[in-house]
């Protein structure tokens, strides 16, 4: 059975006060949600409070990155070790970080291990640019980005990560990934899947229709959305299609592998 997860990626957006002052907001709403886990993943600084927040709710809380080593010198970075105990999940591989920050598909390898040897859930981000979907390279280069990041993974390990299809030509610009274009980047991902977590029926791809970027909730303002990423995806899916139907906000149907 499929449980839709849905999380927020707040970016570098708002002081830890402010981030405090927002989940206390929405909490409420979010966690009379029934029959969906939600998380929600501030900036570095804010997660302590943000998860002191929300501890008396079902609500989850991630990071947007992280380092792969535990410890050492490796000034401004975040190790798992660091993140452990405070969050739950912790983004990996967000296109803002390849195209920024020159992240590959092999430090997203090693940080989806270093993610799992701390009890860390990863969100693995994958997705095309305009360019290559243009050009008709959608499903090799997305199939390949899965390939390479969960490289010498177990289906045990692969099982417990949720992948996010997030096609970076609908982030920010208004256009939507719908089910059509999706489909078909399922199905080609999905062709390197049985070999991680085994047989998959036709009825587990069936992606979650996502309503609102307000996970659900009514509409949040547009303060709100002109910061807050709104990811939905569904545990359980090898990968899902992504829609985006704010400016701001990328409601992606990403698969859990769980």
């Amino acid at each position: 059975m499929r449980t839709p997860f849905v999380a927020g990626n707040w970016k570098m957006n708002k002081t830890a006060d402010a981030a405090v002052a927002f989940v206390t907001e929405i909490a409420p709403e979010l966690n009379a949600i029934d029959g969906i886990d939600i998380a929600v993943c501030p900036p570095f600084i804010a997660i302590p409070a943000v998860a002191h927040a929300l501890a008396a709710t079902r609500i989850g809380v991630g990071a947007q990155n992280m380092y792969y080593e535990t410890s050492g010198a490796y000034t401004g970075e975040v190790s798992p070790a660091m993140l452990q105990g405070l969050c739950r999940y912790v983004i990996l591989g967000h296109s803002e970080r390849r195209a920024l920050f020159g992240e590959t598909d092999e430090g997203v390898n090693k940080k989806i291990f270093a993610a799992l040897a701390h009890g860390l859930t990863p969100i693995v981000c994958c997705g095309e640019s305009l360019t290559q979907n243009q050009a008709g390279e959608t499903q090799a280069f997305v199939s390949g980005q899965v390939r390479a990041a969960f490289a010498n993974l177990s289906p045990e390990q692969a099982a417990t990560c949720v992948i996010a299809y997030e096609p970076i030509w609908a982030i920010g610009t208004g256009r939507s990934a719908t089910g059509k274009i999706g489909a078909p980047v399922r199905r080609s991902s999905t062709k390197y899947w049985p070999r991680l977590v085994g047989p998959i029926s036709a009825g587990t791809l069936a992606p979650f229709t996502s309503r609102s970027a307000s996970t659900g909730c009514e509409p949040m303002s547009q303060s709100h959305r002109s910061w807050c990423t709104v990811w939905k995806c569904q545990r359980g899916l090898p990968v899902a299609r992504s829609t985006a139907n704010t400016d701001s906000a990328e409601p992606l149907n990403h698969g859990g592998v769980a």
